[in-house]
């Protein structure tokens, strides 16, 4: 047995529980081989609809599809053993209705394996995060700087600036934890607003741009390896794979234009009877 199927795999109850322990680690997996090496390390796994911009090039999140959402979801259950997985429902799939969001959230859960489903929570969400848990559907929040909405706010720019925004961003965060969440996302706030959000609801908080006051952290994976030339500022780089990938592949086309490139340790013989 390996030690990390040695873990206790995570589930939205577990997630939950963590509320004001040891802090949850969670991060943005899209396909199965990230997956099962985040998987050793993660409590949460999120196939966010960053994938839009960060693997298919999107110029945002809106032009993500449900189905395409399942299927980075399926790919990322085959790589992770005890990770929570939970799966975002993208624009359009879920503001309609309750009904809409149930059978968006349905897809996700039965044709994925995944754990939960994550929602951009604006206040009129609230109703929708209860419809969901009512019906076993465990729903992670998300309020703050809500990237589904930045054809609204004018981009991606952080909340709480002013009086009124930061009372808009408690007053979705409290909508999100009475309904029912079992975690919320705080992206783009202050210190002293993430601070406030984590003491005021019962469900853990996971920050991204949101300080160390959350009950855990989470970042978009390929920009905390360095895959992008800019990130955002709250990003700490870990690694510097765009620089290591473009090394590998210039030697690589060095040796196949020299023609050292398969050399005899690559190349198959014909065995002698």
């Amino acid at each position: 047995m390996s030690a990390q199927s040695q873990r206790k795999a995570m589930t939205a109850a577990s997630v939950r529980s963590r509320k004001g322990g040891e802090p949850l680690v969670c991060l943005t997996a899209y396909d199965a081989p990230t997956a099962k090496v985040l998987d050793a390390h993660c409590d949460v796994l999120l196939v966010g609809d960053s994938l839009g911009m960060v693997v298919h090039g999107m110029p945002s999140t809106v032009g993500v599809t449900l189905d395409m959402m399942i299927l980075h979801g399926k790919a990322v259950m085959r790589g992770a053993e005890n990770a929570l997985v939970v799966v975002d429902l993208p624009f359009g799939s879920y503001e309609a209705s309750r009904e809409q969001a149930f059978e968006s959230a349905r897809r996700v859960v039965s044709e994925t394996g995944c754990g939960a489903v994550k929602i951009e929570s604006g206040t009129y969400a609230a109703g929708t995060v209860a419809f969901l848990a009512e019906r076993g559907i465990p729903v992670m929040a998300h309020v703050g700087l809500r990237p589904q909405a930045s054809l609204v706010t004018g981009g991606f720019k952080a909340k709480g600036r002013t009086g009124a925004e930061r009372e808009a961003v408690i007053a979705e965060a409290r909508a999100a934890d009475e309904a029912g969440a079992f975690a919320m996302v705080i992206e783009g706030v202050d210190e002293e607003l993430a601070r406030q959000i984590t003491q005021e609801v019962r469900c853990p908080t996971i920050g991204i741009g949101a300080s160390a006051a959350c009950d855990g952290q989470i970042l978009v994976t390929p920009d905390m390896l360095g895959m992008f030339d800019w990130t955002p500022k709250f990003v700490r780089r870990y690694g510097k794979l765009r620089e290591q990938i473009g090394e590998a592949v210039e030697a690589y086309a060095k040796d196949v234009r020299e023609r050292s490139f398969p050399g005899e340790a690559e190349t198959y013989r014909l065995k002698k009877d």
